[in-house]
């Protein structure tokens, strides 16, 4: 009989699991609280050996056929102005593509064999003998042999299984938020980014021509603002940059018919233990490291490693929690190290910090300093060696 594993959420990490445990002989659920795959969302990088994984899982193709090619990041002033570009591997890396069409690359390389559960989610654990008896809000009580939380930072497994979240959570002092209006400035696969003291607007366009991708970064304390108020983070942003120039004041009266906004903290996620009985943490609920830090590359190698532990195991599930939280500790701590400044760096918060970083841009774009950079930003995603699952034992090591 095959061993059964509830994964929460729908997002990368969850259905790169699903993806492994179907191939590992697992018969994976996976439920998620919005009623169908999130669309849309900002760009994700991979590069380094997440490129192997991707080739491992068969879908580098797929992932190409939907990369949004970006060319180069240009720095502009307040005027437009430009005084410094980046080349699009230090943002974009070796491939880039949109969030909502890597989740339906994943959606579609499963869903004939795992079952989804849209619409619902996890309102209790209570473990077992041999097993775990998950409450949902709205579906029955069922029993699963093991659970899986990959919902993210604000992970409700996590809160139901180890406590609240202000308990792991470590605030970088800055928000960010994500939105698309139409391309009123007729970028053709290019980026631009503008930055005052404390704040800072980066607009794109990729595949969608049509489409500017907008996405803002602010230094800002604790907000009171409640995470499914849309209007009400609208009206922040509105607030905090209502002076800031450029082409703000066109970006903010369109964000009035954004349906979709994404709108958070730059926070870490740090916990002393990835799992406790029968459940796991994966991705952003074990380790938010934050942009920078290669996080979708690394959940998803995280989703290979837990599945590859797990079926190395035979059933031994708290020996396979081990020895993945072993494989990922190292490559995690150096993602969060290297996410840990992307706040101060994004958005300088005095004129000084501004024109320096804008230098920095100068530099670290030329073309002598291009494969330093490439390096600096490949560790986290190079920190990881993938083991070999299929190979027998006694070649694995």
């Amino acid at each position: 009989m095959k061993t059964t594993v509830l994964i929460s959420g729908a997002g990368i990490a969850g259905p790169a699991l699903a993806f492994w445990l179907r191939k590992r002989g697992f018969a994976p659920t996976v439920v998620e609280r919005a009623p169908a795959l999130r669309e849309g969302g900002s760009a994700v990088d991979f590069r380094g050996e997440q490129m192997t994984l991707l080739e491992r899982m068969g879908i580098l193709e797929d992932i190409r056929a939907k990369e949004t090619a970006m060319g180069e990041q240009v720095i502009v002033d307040g005027r437009g102005r430009k005084v410094a570009q980046m080349p699009s591997v230090f943002f974009s890396g070796e491939v880039e593509i949109e969030r909502g069409d890597l989740t339906r690359i994943l959606y579609d390389h499963t869903k004939d064999d795992v079952e989804y559960v849209f619409g619902d989610w996890i309102t209790g654990l209570g473990e077992v003998a041999d097993g775990v008896d998950v409450s949902f809000a709205h579906g029955e009580q069922r029993r699963f042999d093991l659970v899986v939380g990959a919902d993210g930072m604000h992970s409700g497994v996590r809160r139901l299984t180890f406590g609240d979240e202000e308990r792991f959570r470590t605030d970088l002092g800055f928000h960010t938020a994500a939105f698309t209006v139409p391309n009123h400035l007729g970028l053709d696969h290019v980026g631009q980014i503008c930055s005052v003291p404390g704040r800072t607007v980066m607009v794109a366009s990729g595949r969608d021509r049509a489409a500017l991708n907008v996405s803002l970064v602010f230094a800002s304390e604790s907000l009171e603002v409640r995470r499914r108020d849309a209007e009400t983070q609208k009206k922040v942003l509105v607030e905090r940059y209502a002076d800031f120039g450029w082409e703000a004041p066109t970006l903010l009266e369109c964000l009035g018919d954004v349906d979709a906004l994404y709108f958070d903290s730059l926070s870490q996620i740090h916990l002393g233990k990835w799992s406790q009985g029968r459940v796991v943490l994966l991705g952003d609920a074990a380790w938010c490291a934050g942009p920078g830090g290669s996080g979708t590359g690394l959940a998803m190698t995280g989703a290979y490693i837990l599945a590859g532990e797990l079926a190395a195991a035979h059933g031994d599930h708290e020996a396979a929690f081990a020895r993945y939280e072993e494989k990922m500790r190292g490559p995690v701590k150096v993602s969060q190290k290297q996410a840990a400044g992307i706040g101060t760096f994004l958005a300088p918060k005095t004129r000084f910090l501004v024109g320096y970083r804008n230098v920095l841009y100068r530099v670290l774009g030329s073309r002598p300093m291009t494969k330093v950079f490439t390096w600096i930003t490949s560790r986290a995603a190079n920190a990881v060696t993938l083991e070999n699952y299929d190979a027998p034992v006694a070649a694995r090591g």
